[in-house]
C-alpha cells in the first residue's frame, strides 16, 4: 500500500468525520439535535451511514444518543478539553516507556515505516493525510507497549480526542514540529531509553500554555462567521 494513498474507509467513517469537524468547530454547536434526515438531504445519502456515523460518533462520546430525542452534541469546556490531553499524555507516556523496554524488532520496523509514511505526507504538505498516518505511528507504540488494557485506554482516547488533535496540525509549522517530535521519540525507543521516551511522547501530546490558545484560536476562527462581500460598485 502507498504511504500517501491509505486504504479506502467506509462512507460512513467519512462521513463521521466531517460531522466530528463541524462538532468541533462549532457548525453544529453544543445541544444541538443531530436530525438523521437533515443530515442525510445535506450529504446527498441514505439515512443509514448517517445512522451509522452517528453511533461511531457516540462511540467516543462526541454525540449523545438518548431515546426519543435522538442525537445531540454535547458540551465540552476547554478545561475539560485541557484536562483529557492532560490524560492523554500520561497514557501516552506509559506506553513509550514500556514499548522502549518491549518492542520487538519486527514492532520496531513497523514503526520506522510508520514514521517515515509521516515524513512523505509532511512533505507533500498534507496535513489531514498526516494525521491519518500519525494515528498509525502511535498505534504502534501502543502495540509495542505488549499492555492490552493501557493499549485499549490509550485508544479510546486517542479516538475521543481525534478531530482535536487533526485540527492542531493546521497551526502553522506544526506539522513540522510534530515530526521532528516523532523523530525524538523513535531515536529513545531504539536506544532503551523508557525515562527519555516517557518524557518527550508526553510533552510531544499534552497540550499547554502556547499550544493551546493555538488550539482554541483554530477553532474559533475556524467557527468565525464569513465576512459578507463588500457591495459591488455602481
Amino acid at each position: 500500500m502507498d504511504a500517501l494513498n491509505p486504504t479506502p474507509v467506509r462512507r460512513s467513517e467519512q462521513l463521521g468525520e466531517e460531522i466530528e469537524e463541524r462538532i468541533v468547530t462549532g457548525v453544529y454547536p453544543p445541544g444541538m439535535r443531530l436530525d438523521e434526515q437533515e443530515l442525510a438531504a445535506a450529504f446527498g445519502v441514505s439515512r443509514t451511514p448517517i445512522r451509522e456515523a452517528l453511533i461511531q460518533l457516540a462511540s467516543i462520546g462526541l454525540v449523545e444518543i438518548r431515546p426519543r430525542r435522538g442525537a445531540t452534541v454535547p458540551e465540552m469546556s476547554a478545561d475539560r478539553l485541557c484536562e483529557m490531553f492532560e490524560v492523554m499524555a500520561e497514557l501516552e507516556s506509559m506506553c513509550g516507556r514500556l514499548a522502549a523496554r518491549r518492542i520487538l524488532p519486527a514492532e520496531l520496523a513497523r514503526l520506522r515505516d510508520a514514521h517515515q509514511a509521516c515524513e512523505e505526507a509532511r512533505d507533500a504538505g498534507k496535513p489531514d493525510l498526516y494525521y491519518q498516518l500519525n494515528e498509525v505511528f502511535h498505534r504502534r507504540i501502543y502495540e509495542a507497549s505488549h499492555n492490552g488494557f493501557l493499549a485499549e485506554q490509550a485508544t479510546a482516547l486517542h479516538r475521543r480526542l481525534r478531530p482535536y488533535r487533526r485540527l492542531q496540525l493546521r497551526v502553522r509549522n506544526r506539522m513540522q514540529s510534530s515530526f521532528s517530535e516523532h523523530a525524538g521519540i523513535v531515536e529513545a525507543i531504539v536506544a532503551g531509553d523508557g525515562e527519555q521516551a516517557a518524557s518527550l511522547l508526553r510533552a510531544h501530546v499534552v497540550v499547554q500554555g502556547e499550544r493551546f490558545t493555538d488550539l482554541v484560536a483554530t477553532l474559533r476562527q475556524m467557527n468565525a462567521p464569513a465576512e459578507p462581500e463588500a457591495a459591488t460598485a455602481q
